[in-house]
């Protein structure tokens, strides 16, 4: 395989990442709705080692406005209702002994326009990753040309380039919108 070839799926590769960890980040953020995702971020202590809340309950969303987490061990429920409360999630977990229950509260406005300029960062953010990887491939291209590389190949490259950053700029415009709408719709 040319080195344009390793070049250009490289560059592909960098892209399908940054996408991929936008997306992981906007399935983070609240937006009124229940969704499990917002407590990816939370760690419970188990036994002595910090593990994903997922590893130690099973969680699901009995209807729009509620998380219900369910312990797989009774002993486990003031330990995660501690790291909840410690985490950034920012909703107060009932228990009732068996079950622990997260109310979603609804947004208010400003907290609706605080999650959308969050949103819009993370997007922009994945904007700057998608450039960088663009700007790798061109910088790696024209070496290429310098020690030998044909200059119609570089140039038929950087165009695919432009096309993959083109592309994957789309998508992240298309993620922020999307985004953007789930939060101010009421």
């Amino acid at each position: 395989m040319s080195i344009i070839k390793q070049i250009e799926e490289r560059s592909e590769k960098k892209m399908i990442e940054t996408i991929t960890y936008l997306e992981d980040s906007l399935s983070r953020i609240r937006a009124g709705k229940a969704n499990v995702h917002i407590l990816d971020g939370v760690k419970v202590d188990y036994y002595g080692s910090l593990v994903p809340l997922s590893n130690v309950a099973t969680i699901s969303t009995p209807d729009a406005k509620t998380i219900a987490i369910l312990p797989w061990e009774k002993a486990m429920i003031k330990q995660i209702e501690k790291a909840i409360q410690d985490s950034e999630v920012g909703i107060t977990p009932e228990n009732n002994g068996e079950v622990i229950r997260l109310g979603i509260p609804p947004l208010t406005e400003d907290r609706r326009k605080q999650l959308v300029k969050q949103t819009r960062s993370e997007a922009e953010n994945a904007k700057i990753g998608v450039r960088n990887a663009r700007r790798d491939a061109n910088d790696a291209i024209k070496k290429a040309v310098k020690e030998g590389t044909p200059e119609d190949d570089g140039k038929e490259t950087e165009g695919a380039i432009q096309k993959l950053h083109d592309k994957y700029m789309k998508k992240i415009e298309d993620a922020l919108a999307t985004k953007e709408k789930e939060i101010m719709t009421v």
